[in-house]
């Protein structure tokens, strides 16, 4: 079984930084990728970053130039690093391991939710203003 565990959230004034840690233990198929889906209440949930099954990156329009998501070389962990948070950045923050061997860009394979996706319990990100 796949087990994800997130850490790293808080609470933070706008303009803060953050970051995020992910680590992903047990089998996983060879075409997996990690990234970062947020969701706050009462809002769709929001691909925000992830790796590609190439090691490129993609981010949603609404954090780049200000979220960066970098690896130790294994496909195994994924951080968040966060800048220049701002309010709207408030909410819960999960780690997925997902299937991006197909053509779907990364950034929507990200949101499948299927028996090829793994999802951690999340990490509660606060941005004050």
């Amino acid at each position: 079984e796949v087990q994800m565990v997130e850490s790293g959230g808080g609470s933070v004034q706008s303009g803060g930084s953050l970051r995020l840690s992910c680590t992903a233990s047990g089998y996983m198929y060879s075409s997996y990728c990690l990234g970062w889906v947020r969701q706050a209440p009462g809002k769709k949930r929001e691909g925000v970053a992830t790796f590609d099954e190439d090691r490129s990156t993609s981010y949603a329009d609404s954090v780049k130039g200000r979220f960066t998501i970098s690896g130790d070389g294994t496909r195994n962990t994924a951080y968040l690093q966060m800048r220049s948070l701002k309010p709207e950045d408030t909410a819960m923050y999960h780690c997925v391991a997902f299937y991006c061997g197909g053509s779907m860009p990364a950034l929507q394979a990200l949101l499948v939710e299927d028996e090829y996706t793994w999802w951690g319990q999340g990490t509660q990100v606060t941005v004050s203003s």
